[in-house]
This record gives C-alpha cells, structure tokens and sequence, in this order.
C-alpha cells in the first residue's frame, strides 16, 4: 500500500503544480483599460441638415441644424444600405444628441 500511496500522492502534486505557475491557469491579470484615441474634436454643418432622432432616412427629424453649428462627434454607424450615420452633440445650444447622415 505504501508504493501506491507514494504515487498516487506524486500525481497529484504533478497534476496540481502547472496551475500555480506563471503559464497555469493561477496567472490573473487585470485587463488593460483601452481609450479611443482621436475621436474627439469639433465637427461643422457645411449646409443646412436636418437632426434625425434615430440612424433612419424616415427617422422624425428633431430639429435643422444650421450652416457651421460646432458639434461633438459621439460614434459613427454605417448602415445596411451603404450610408454612414454621425451621432452628434451640438455644442453650446440646448439641442438633444441626434443623427447626421454623412
């Protein structure tokens, strides 16, 4: 019984040890915080354009944004049909956020 023991203990211990190794499963890293960078700036309205409320052509416009009206660039979608969508934030008017087609 003693031998059977010994290596039932010595495969455990060798089935146990690579987890606590740095390339076992014991290695726990927080992951990396991942910033976009560049997105931010100011666009302008080169024209008149309406505001939708949602990335749609029938979407209900919200409101028309006059010619050189500063916005904040929040994310850009491209849609099925092969438009490219800005949702924008004019700035320093009370404006609601709202979508711009490209």
């Amino acid at each position: 019984m003693g031998p059977m023991l010994r290596w039932s203990w010595l495969l455990g211990v060798a089935l146990m040890a690579p987890a606590a190794m740095p390339a076992g499963g014991a290695d726990v890293r927080q992951p990396q915080v991942r910033r976009r960078v560049g997105v931010g700036g100011h666009l302008h309205v080169a024209s008149d354009a309406p505001l939708r409320l949602s990335p749609l052509a029938v979407a209900p416009r919200l409101s028309t944004l006059r010619a050189g009206t500063s916005l904040r660039l929040l994310r850009r979608w491209s849609a099925a049909d092969g438009n490219d969508w800005l949702h924008v934030q004019p700035l320093g008017e009370d404006q609601p956020r709202g979508w711009l087609r490209a």
